[in-house]
């Protein structure tokens, strides 16, 4: 745990001293926020089932913008090698560097979130906790698969394209599921009616966060 907490600790004081990743990911949500409310303004009937894929959609390429700088900076300095060479294993510079990810895109989510309750009329009395929990859990989903291919995409000239390209098509089950789950929550439903999600969600952060520790060291190498 103290390997693992030295790479975030790292990754939290390069990004308090540069402040790049939290503005452009906070700015590119809000837009993307702003927007949705605009177009949906005179259709008041959609909004119940349009606004949580509009949350995580806005989720969703923030995040990916803030994972396509994941390992840009030891790119640039070329300290991914120094990383490479420290007496440890892979897997929990793996960890590190996931842990430090979820942690910038769930505080710029947490932020996002009431803008979005405030501009699409939502009350969250009640169930902020679990919203942010299935947030949370989705979040875990996606920025494990992201930052394996982060690592993938660093050696490439189009990385930020290649990304995007390579992250999509392996995260539908958890956007699928976290839209169902938000759905539920944010329209007052029990969320017994989207068990299933819930548990796809789960199963998906489990096996892909192992999967992803064990292909990291062969991504890395190469």
């Amino acid at each position: 745990m103290k390997k693992i907490w030295a790479i975030v600790w790292k990754d939290i004081i390069t990004e308090l001293r540069t402040k790049e990743l939290f503005a452009s990911m906070f700015t590119f949500a809000l837009l993307i926020i702003v927007i949705f409310n605009f177009a949906f303004d005179f259709s008041a009937e959609i909004i119940p089932f349009a606004a949580p894929a509009i949350l995580w959609i806005s989720f969703t390429f923030a995040g990916v913008l803030g994972l396509s700088r994941s390992f840009a900076l030891e790119k640039e300095g070329n300290s991914i090698l120094g990383l490479l060479l420290t007496p440890t294993d892979r897997s929990l510079i793996f960890a590190g560097k996931m842990i430090g990810n979820i942690i910038f895109v769930f505080i710029v989510e947490a932020i996002i979130l009431p803008i979005f309750v405030l501009f699409f009329n939502y009350n969250l009395f009640g169930n902020a906790v679990p919203l942010l929990l299935v947030i949370l859990l989705g979040t875990i989903g996606f920025v494990s698969v992201g930052t394996l291919f982060s690592a993938m995409a660093l050696n490439t000239k189009l990385r930020e394209v290649l990304l995007p390209i390579l992250l999509f098509p392996i995260i539908i089950p958890v956007i699928v599921a976290s839209v169902k789950l938000c759905s539920a929550i944010l329209n007052g439903r029990p969320i017994n009616e989207a068990g299933s999600s819930l548990q796809i969600l789960i199963s998906f952060d489990i096996i892909f966060f192992v999967v992803c520790a064990i292909v990291f060291e062969y991504v890395v190498e190469e």
